[in-house]
C-alpha cells in the first residue's frame, strides 16, 4: 500500500496560496465579463428606447433652450471617452461645446416650423474669442430676422456672454445679478527676476522682429514698449467693433456705451451699488426678473407643460441636435467639401484628435487629397502656432492639395497667428472675421541655462570634448557666445524662410512682407488692410467659396464632411453608453467613471509646459528648435 506523499509545510502553504489566487482571478474575470455583458444589454435597450423617442419628432410650438456649458471650441480637445466620463461624474470644468454644433442648431431652428422661439441661458458658456462669438451672433441675427423670438435670461453675465444675449428681442437679468462692460485687457506674468535673480536660471532668447513678444516674460520684468504698442493697436480695433455690435443689436449709441464705462464709478454709485439696476439704466437689459418669472412668461407665451423643465414645452440644444442627426439620410452621394480643423498649439508627431500634429493633421489633409469624393477643402484654423517644422509639414500638404486640383480655402477662427498663419498662407483664399487675431509673422528660439542654478547648490559641470563645440549646447555649462551666434543664425534663417514663403504665397515682395511682419499681431480687419487676409467671413462663407471654386454649385448641393481622427471602438462604445440615461446613472453613481477618467483624461497643456517642451528636442537632432508661436489672445 502506497503511503501518501507528505509535502513540505512551506510548499503546501504556497501551493494553497496559489490555488486561492487562481480561483480569485477566475472569479474576478467572470464577474467583469458578465458585468460588461450586462452593460452592453442595458446600453442597447436604453439606446433603442431613446432613439424611438427621438424619432417621434418635435411637437409644434416648442421652445428651443440653448444653455451651453463649458468652453466654446472649434474641435473637442478631449477624446469621446474622456468627455463622456467627465460628463458622467459632473465635471463641468471639462465640458466643451463645438462652435459648429451651436451654429448648426441655431440655423436649423430658424427653418424649423415646430420651433416657436429660442431661449438663451448663457451663464455657463465660456467664450474663447470674439471671432467665434461674432459667428454665433450672426446666426442669432438671422434667426431673429426670420421673425422668431429670442429671449435671453441670466443670473449674471460677462461682457463676452452679453454679445450673444444682446441679439435677443428681450434680455432679462436677475434682480440680484450683474452685468458690466469693462473693456479688453491683456496682462501676463513676467518671470525674469524669479528665474534669473532668485533661481539663477539664465534664459537666452534668440528672435527676429521687435514685436515678437511671446517669450518676453522669461527675459523681462515687464512688457516691452513694442509689445504694448502692438497689443493696444489691435485690441482697440476689436473693442470698438464689440461696442458697435452691441449698439446695433440694442439700438443704442456706441459712444454712449463707451461713456458709461468711463463713468462707471459714478453710475454704479447713483444706482445705489446695484449692478442689475445699473445695467437696466444703461438699457443693456429690458427688465429685471427672477428665473421663475421668466419661466412663467415663457409658459404664458408658449405651451404650458407641468411635466417639462421650466413648466413650458421645450427641447434642449443637445436633444435637438440629436434629432437633427437622426433626420440625416445615411446615404449621401453628393460631392463633398471636406473640413479639416487645426485648433490648438502646433507640435510635431502624431497627436490625438483635438490637437494639431505635424504628422496627424498632415494625414487628415492627405486623406482629403486622396479621396476622390472630396472636391475641395476648407482648413479651419484656430491656432497660436508652435513648432516651425510641424507647421511646414502641414503647409506642404495644403500645397499638395492645390497641385492635385482641389481648391483649398482657409477659414480663420479666433486666432490664426504665427504658425497658425504659416499653415494658412498658401490657400487659394483666406477668410477671417474682422476680430480674428492673426499675423505674428516671426521666429524665436529660447534656451535656459542652469549653470548658475547648479552653482548655488555646489554642483559644477566639467569634462573634455574632441572639438570646440562638443557639448557646447549642454544647458548645465555656461553658454559660449559663439554658440549664441550659431543659434541666432538658425533663427535668422527661419525668419527668412517664413517671410519668403509668405511673399511667394501672397504674391508680394519680401520687403513688403517684412514691413507687416517682424512678429507684429493684427486684428482680422487690420490684416486685410495689409494684404495678409483676402476677405471677411465665417465658416459658412468659406464653404460656399470652396464649393464654387470646385464648380459644385450652391452649398446645399454638396455634402460638408469633417475629416477627423476617428475614436477607437472602445471610446465609441463607452461614450455611446454614457450618453444613455442608464449609462449616465450607472457611471455617475459608481466610482467607475472617476477611476477611468483619471486614467484617460489628457494632461492639460500650459504656456510654461509648451515652452519647456519646445526648448528641447527629444530626437536630439537639433541644438535649438525654431518656434513660430504667439501668446496672443485673451
Amino acid at each position: 500500500m502506497n503511503q501518501p506523499v507528505r509535502r513540505n509545510p512551506v510548499a503546501s502553504f504556497f501551493i494553497g496560496l496559489w490555488d486561492v489566487m487562481n480561483f480569485t482571478r477566475r472569479l474576478i474575470l467572470n464577474l467583469v465579463f458578465f458585468g460588461l455583458l450586462l452593460l452592453v444589454l442595458v446600453m442597447f435597450v436604453v439606446a433603442a428606447g431613446k432613439s424611438a423617442g427621438s424619432n417621434r419628432g418635435l411637437q409644434d410650438r416648442t421652445t428651443l433652450v440653448i444653455a451651453p456649458e463649458g468652453k466654446l471650441v472649434e474641435q473637442y480637445t478631449a477624446d469621446p471617452l474622456s468627455r463622456a466620463l467627465a460628463k458622467a461624474v459632473g465635471d463641468n470644468a471639462a465640458e466643451e461645446i463645438q462652435l459648429r454644433d451651436l451654429v448648426r442648431g441655431i440655423d436649423a431652428a430658424r427653418q424649423d416650423k415646430n420651433i416657436e422661439r429660442v431661449v438663451l441661458q448663457l451663464d455657463k458658456l465660456q467664450p474663447s474669442g470674439f471671432a467665434s462669438m461674432r459667428e454665433v451672433a450672426a446666426a442669432l441675427q438671422e434667426l431673429r430676422g426670420s421673425g422668431k423670438q429670442i429671449v435671453a435670461y441670466s443670473d449674471g453675465m460677462s461682457q463676452w456672454q452679453y454679445l450673444l444675449a444682446a441679439q435677443a428681442n428681450e434680455v432679462y437679468l436677475d434682480p440680484m445679478g450683474g452685468l458690466v462692460l469693462e473693456g479688453l485687457g491683456r496682462y501676463r506674468q513676467y518671470f525674469r527676476a524669479g528665474l534669473q535673480d532668485k533661481l539663477g536660471v539664465d534664459v537666452h532668447l534668440f528672435k527676429v522682429g521687435e514685436y515678437k513678444s511671446a517669450a518676453e516674460p522669461y527675459v523681462l520684468d515687464a512688457a516691452s514698449p513694442q509689445a504694448k504698442e502692438a497689443d493696444l493697436f489691435w485690441m482697440n480695433d476689436v473693442w470698438q467693433r464689440y461696442l458697435a455690435d452691441v449698439a446695433k443689436a440694442r439700438k443704442l449709441d456706441a459712444a454712449q456705451l463707451a461713456a458709461g464705462i468711463d463713468t462707471l464709478p459714478e453710475g454704479v454709485a447713483a444706482a445705489g451699488g446695484d449692478l442689475a439696476k445699473f445695467a437696466l439704466q444703461q438699457k443693456l437689459v429690458d427688465g429685471l426678473k427672477t428665473r421663475e418669472e421668466v419661466e412663467d412668461l415663457l409658459a404664458d407665451r408658449g405651451v404650458a407643460d407641468e411635466d417639462a423643465d421650466g413648466g413650458f414645452r421645450n427641447i434642449t440644444l443637445g436633444d435637438y441636435l440629436t434629432q437633427l442627426d437622426l433626420r440625416r439620410s445615411p446615404v449621401d452621394s453628393r460631392p463633398q467639401v471636406a473640413v479639416v480643423v487645426a485648433a490648438g498649439e502646433i507640435a510635431g508627431g502624431d497627436l490625438p484628435a483635438g490637437r494639431v500634429g505635424g504628422e496627424s493633421t498632415s494625414a487628415l489633409l492627405r486623406e482629403a487629397r486622396e479621396d476622390k469624393d472630396v472636391k475641395a477643402v476648407v482648413l479651419r484654423v484656430d491656432s497660436p502656432g508652435g513648432e516651425v517644422f510641424a507647421s511646414e509639414q502641414i503647409r506642404r500638404e495644403v500645397v499638395a492639395l492645390k497641385a492635385a486640383g482641389k481648391p483649398v480655402v482657409v477659414s480663420m477662427g479666433d486666432l490664426a497667428a504665427s504658425g497658425g498663419y504659416w499653415i494658412s498662407m498658401n490657400a487659394d483664399k483666406i477668410y477671417a472675421d474682422p476680430s480674428t487675431i492673426t499675423g505674428s509673422i516671426g521666429i524665436f528660439g529660447m534656451i535656459p541655462n542652469l549653470a548658475r542654478s547648479l552653482d548655488k547648490i555646489g554642483v559644477h559641470t566639467d569634462g573634455v570634448g574632441t572639438t570646440r563645440f562638443a557639448g557646447a549646447f549642454d544647458i548645465t555649462r555656461p553658454m559660449d557666445p559663439a554658440v549664441g551666434q550659431v543659434i541666432q543664425s538658425v533663427i535668422n534663417k527661419g525668419y527668412a524662410d517664413f517671410t519668403g514663403k509668405v511673399a511667394d504665397a501672397r504674391n508680394k515682395p519680401v520687403e513688403a512682407v517684412d514691413e507687416v511682419a517682424r512678429g507684429r499681431v493684427w486684428s482680422g480687419a487690420q490684416a486685410k488692410e495689409r494684404g495678409l487676409v483676402d476677405d471677411f467671413g465665417g465658416l459658412r462663407v468659406a464653404l460656399t467659396d470652396a464649393a464654387a471654386r470646385a464648380k459644385l454649385g450652391s452649398l446645399d448641393k454638396v455634402r460638408v464632411r469633417y475629416i477627423e481622427k476617428p475614436a477607437t471602438p472602445l471610446a465609441q462604445f463607452i461614450s455611446g453608453f454614457a450618453g444613455t440615461r442608464a449609462g449616465a446613472w450607472m457611471l455617475g453613481e459608481s466610482g467607475m467613471a472617476r477611476m477611468m477618467l483619471a486614467r484617460s483624461m489628457p494632461e492639460l497643456d500650459t504656456q510654461l509646459r509648451f515652452v519647456e517642451n519646445a526648448a528641447r528636442d527629444p530626437r536630439g537632432s537639433a541644438p535649438v528648435k525654431a518656434l513660430a508661436y504667439c501668446f496672443c489672445g485673451f
